[in-house]
């Protein structure tokens, strides 16, 4: 039967087979218009409706135009052998041609449906903070040079696994060629992998520059915008094989680290007077203090007036660590550090909170005999010498 078809369409007028070929043309097109224009709103409306997510990005996408797009190419693959079973020169070109054409819109399919997964990706709670950008585009690059292969093979008539034996004997040159997109594909899935880095993370590379937050993260780079507003681009494989200072984890605690000192004057620190000590005694602070105790000293009531005035801030994360403690006294005085941590995360509003509480500490310190140490300048040797 088969055999009998295949005489009758050889027996027909070359100009009838001609007209039925590019009647399949016209009607494979004109299928693919109508579908792309008239199926796909429909679609998209339905979709809409649905309770899932999902199916909204697949079919907002290029995924239901490139599906239809594969009609005339699948329909010409199989007409075209029907129509001219007979092996020519230009018969067999033409069926290399659609089997390109038919490679080239499946590999932009398989394409647009990985762009919609990373749609889909960056919309889930689990996966949206991890850089999964690198691996879709490592995706694509497979797909892409699968269809490559694919192309060549069909142009030299080779098989596929004969082109992957042939690949795998160049190894040695693609590994030159290719190592920095090799080595970004393979440190982007350690980042991912090992949650190292996500887009919107401050991060600290002091050896290339790099200190602010982190937009973009691709296969080949990792793209930060620094304080300054300029723009820094690193590999990604630097982030694996160097370290880095990530401020994600200070940003996840609830609180913005302050760890700053005044050197107290020693020459200043000593034991309260009674005066001194009646003063104090009706102090928020000083509950649970006993001021009766001969050789109070006034430094101790310093700190411990201090750290209720931090405990007491709205602007202090109270739940994290907070102290004021003594650092090693030098030559320049006994350093006294105040170690808390602000609510605010941001630079300025941080810096607001550690200028004030700073400020009401020094302006303090007289109320408590004590002086900070500092340097004597011109100013003050020129009031010593005129007093």
């Amino acid at each position: 039967m088969i055999e009998q078809n295949a005489a009758d369409i050889l027996e027909m007028n070359t100009h009838m087979r001609i007209t039925i070929s590019c009647a399949i043309v016209v009607i494979a097109y004109l299928t693919d218009f109508l579908c792309c224009r008239l199926l796909i709103p429909v679609i998209r409306k339905i979709a809409v409706r649905t309770s899932i997510k999902w199916d909204n990005y697949i079919t907002n996408g290029k995924v239901l135009h490139n599906i239809f797009h594969l009609i005339p190419p699948v329909t010409f693959q199989f007409a075209f052998p029907l129509l001219f079973p007979e092996q020519t020169q230009w018969t067999v070109l033409m069926s290399k041609l659609f089997y390109i054409y038919t490679i080239i819109i499946f590999c932009r399919l398989v394409c647009e449906f990985i762009t919609s997964l990373y749609a889909i990706s960056n919309e889930s709670d689990s996966l949206r903070n991890k850089p999964m950008k690198g691996v879709y585009q490592m995706l694509k690059v497979i797909v892409v040079c699968i269809g490559v292969i694919l192309i060549i093979g069909s142009l030299i008539n080779k098989d596929f696994t004969a082109l992957l034996t042939g690949l795998g004997a160049m190894a040695t040159v693609l590994m030159l060629v290719f190592r920095d997109t090799i080595l970004g594909v393979v440190a982007g899935v350690q980042l991912s992998a090992h949650d190292m880095l996500r887009p919107g993370d401050w991060i600290v590379l002091d050896k290339y520059g790099v200190d602010g937050i982190v937009e973009d993260v691709t296969m080949n780079t990792v793209k930060v915008r620094n304080w300054d507003k300029t723009i820094t681009t690193i590999p990604p494989y630097i982030l694996v094989s160097d370290s880095f200072k990530n401020w994600r984890g200070m940003r996840e605690s609830g609180g913005r680290r302050v760890a700053r000192s005044i050197r107290i004057d020693m020459n200043s620190i000593r034991f309260c007077t009674r005066e001194e000590l009646s003063r104090f005694e009706g102090a928020s602070w000083a509950e649970g203090l006993d001021l009766q105790k001969e050789g109070t000293v006034n430094l101790k009531l310093f700190r411990a007036a201090t750290e209720h005035y931090l405990r007491g801030l709205s602007e202090v994360n109270g739940e994290l660590m907070l102290l004021v403690r003594q650092l090693e006294p030098t030559s320049e005085g006994l350093p006294l550090q105040f170690y808390f941590f602000t609510l605010a995360q941001d630079w300025v509003p941080h810096e607001h909170v550690a200028a004030d509480v700073m400020e009401h500490v020094i302006a303090s310190l007289p109320g408590f005999g004590l002086r900070i140490f500092q340097k004597p300048s011109g100013m003050d040797i020129e009031k010593m010498l005129r007093s």
